[in-house]
C-alpha cells in the first residue's frame, strides 16, 4: 500500500506547489470540457463534470475559465477541441511500469512528444496490454488530518463516515487520510465525506499498482526525471508508476 499511497500524496502535492500553473489549469480545463462533452454542462446530473470543476477549484482556476470550459463542453459555446483519450504505455529506469494518459486533438503529435520524452530520459515505450495489467482503476479520497475540521481525526473517523458510500480501503498516510474505492463511487465518496463534515484535500481517479518497485537514490532520481518530462508534455494529462520512495530519499532528492 505505501507505494501508491505516497505516490498519490506526491503527485498531489506536487500538483498543488507546480510552478508551471498555467500548464495545470490548462490540464484541468481540458477535463472539465470533456467530462461536459459526455455528460452534458449540468453538475447536478454530471457527476463527472462535478468532481471535474472541484478540482479545478481547489487549484484555484478562476470561475470563469471554468464556466467557459463547460460551455464549450456542452456545445453553448464555440472554441472547444475535440479531446480524445489515449493511453500509451512504457518502463521507466529500474523496470518501473509506467502509464500515460493524454488528452489530444493531435494523436501523432502526442505519440511523438511520448516517445521523444521517453527515449531522451532513459524510458522505453512497451506495446499496449504489457503494462496496464499491473495497474487497477479506483477512486482515492484524501483527508487532510490539520485544520480545524480535521483536528483528532482518526482512521477509524474516517471509515465510520464512508463505510457505506462504496469505501474499500482507509489508510493513515502521516499528514492525511486516504479513503480508495472503485472508481464509480469516488463522487459518493466525496459526498459522503462532505455530508459528514470532513474536509476533502483531494479527489482522483487513478491507476493503483498491485505491485510496488522499491527504488534508491539515484534510480529514483532518474525516474522521477522521466515523469517529470511526461508531465510537461502538452497531451499529457497524467503518469501513473508503480514505483516506492522512502520518505528518507525522497528527503534527499529534495534537498
Amino acid at each position: 500500500m505505501s507505494g501508491h499511497s505516497k505516490w498519490a500524496t506526491t503527485k498531489h502535492k506536487k500538483a498543488v506547489v507546480d510552478a508551471r500553473r498555467g500548464k495545470l489549469f490548462a490540464k484541468l480545463i481540458k477535463n472539465i470540457e470533456v467530462a461536459a462533452r459526455t455528460g452534458g454542462g449540468d453538475l447536478a446530473g454530471n457527476p463527472t463534470l462535478a468532481d471535474a470543476v472541484a478540482k479545478a477549484k481547489g487549484s484555484s482556476v478562476p470561475n470563469d475559465n471554468i464556466d467557459r470550459a463547460v460551455k464549450r463542453g456542452a456545445g453553448l459555446e464555440a472554441g472547444g477541441a475535440d479531446w480524445q483519450p489515449i493511453t500509451y504505455e512504457g518502463y521507466a529506469p529500474g523496470g518501473v511500469a509506467l502509464l500515460v494518459e493524454c488528452l489530444t486533438d493531435n494523436r501523432n503529435r502526442a505519440a511523438s512528444d511520448v516517445r521523444t520524452a521517453m527515449t531522451r530520459n532513459g524510458g522505453t515505450m512497451a506495446d499496449p496490454g504489457s503494462v496496464s495489467y499491473l495497474f487497477t482503476r479506483k477512486g482515492v479520497v484524501l483527508v487532510p488530518k490539520d485544520g480545524p475540521s480535521a483536528h483528532g481525526l482518526t482512521e477509524d473517523d474516517v471509515l465510520l463516515a464512508v463505510l457505506d458510500a462504496g469505501a474499500e480501503q482507509v489508510n493513515d498516510l502521516g499528514d492525511s487520510i486516504e479513503v480508495i474505492c472503485d472508481a464509480g463511487d469516488t463522487h459518493e465518496l466525496r459526498l459522503a465525506c462532505t455530508a459528514a463534515g470532513l474536509p476533502v484535500e483531494s479527489v482522483d481517479v487513478s491507476w493503483l499498482p498491485s505491485v510496488s518497485v522499491p527504488l534508491e537514490d539515484d534510480t529514483a532520481r532518474r525516474v522521477l526525471r522521466l515523469v517529470d518530462a511526461l508531465e510537461d508534455c502538452d497531451d499529457v494529462q497524467n503518469v501513473w508508476a508503480n514505483f516506492d520512495i522512502s520518505d528518507e530519499v525522497l528527503e534527499a532528492l529534495a534537498g
